[in-house]
């Protein structure tokens, strides 16, 4: 019987996970044609940007903090206490911030999309909508979509400037590393396709959250038990697709040896 269940339950998902394909098909559909609700854009990167921007914050203020405590130690006993601030730039500008902000953000937001428009789709307002002959993705999809485009990557450069602010107080102040060699690290290490790439990342994070968070809310049934049992497969489907997706992206952008850690002297 469970074995029963969990297949239909495979398969339920599978059908939802191909419908927000299609989705994200008609979303480029009604882009290309000009239609942009501007006011919900707005109220949606208000929801997005600044209502998420304090926990984000603080995330990455401990995530930098415990990476230093981490790698510092270790640095220091091979000599290599000048490299921390541009292994931690590295791993947090590659890595840490565009995937950490958007689990936040598929928690918070992603959570608030599937279960605002699962309500509406079961309290029959979605059907309302189309009566009055507006179109779902054009008033309720595309708004929330180009808001999590747009605002995770400037979270995602918000939470790196602070992932940095937080391992150098554990550098210096716990490791007696010097700020300016913490600093000076940073910056030899980062180029700018380390910082391109992950306003990419984030961008494609975004887009991924936003469409399954809309489309789990608006393929719900079953009443509140329906909108409860959507919201969480969103938030799970979304982190499942930001750690899938972030292999392929790593591997595309920095395939072959690199020169980021090569140090002059060395």
């Amino acid at each position: 019987m469970s074995e029963t269940t969990d297949k239909s339950s495979l398969g339920e998902w599978s059908q939802r996970l191909l419908a927000a394909i299609f989705l994200g098909g008609q979303v480029i559909v009604h882009l290309i044609k000009g239609k942009i609700h501007r006011r919900n854009i707005l109220e949606q990167m208000a929801e997005v940007g600044p209502d998420s921007l304090f926990i984000a914050l603080v995330t990455a203020v401990f995530v930098g903090a415990v990476f230093t405590i981490q790698v510092a130690r270790e640095f220091i006993n091979f000599g290599a206490g000048n490299v921390v601030g541009g292994v931690l730039a590295l791993a947090l500008t590659r890595e840490l911030s565009p995937v950490l902000t958007a689990v936040i953000l598929a928690g918070r937001v992603g959570s608030a999309f599937a279960a605002e428009i699962g309500t509406m789709r079961v309290t029959e307002q979605i059907d309302a909508l189309l009566v009055l002959k507006t179109d779902p993705i054009d008033y309720l999809v595309i708004p929330r979509i180009l808001a999590c485009c747009l605002m995770l990557p400037i979270l995602t450069l918000l939470s790196l400037v602070t992932g940095m602010m937080g391992g150098l107080l554990i550098a210096t102040n716990v490791y007696n590393l010097s700020d300016t060699a913490f600093v000076d690290s940073a910056r030899n290490f980062l180029g700018l396709w380390d910082i391109v790439s992950a306003m990419i990342k984030a961008c494609c994070f975004g887009i991924f959250i936003a469409i399954i968070g809309c489309n789990w809310g608006l393929t719900t049934t079953g009443g509140a038990k329906g909108v409860g049992q959507s919201t969480t497969t969103a938030v799970v489907t979304s982190l499942l697709v930001i750690f899938i997706s972030n292999f392929f992206l790593s591997w595309l952008m920095f395939q072959g040896p690199g020169n980021s850690i090569s140090l002059p002297g060395l």
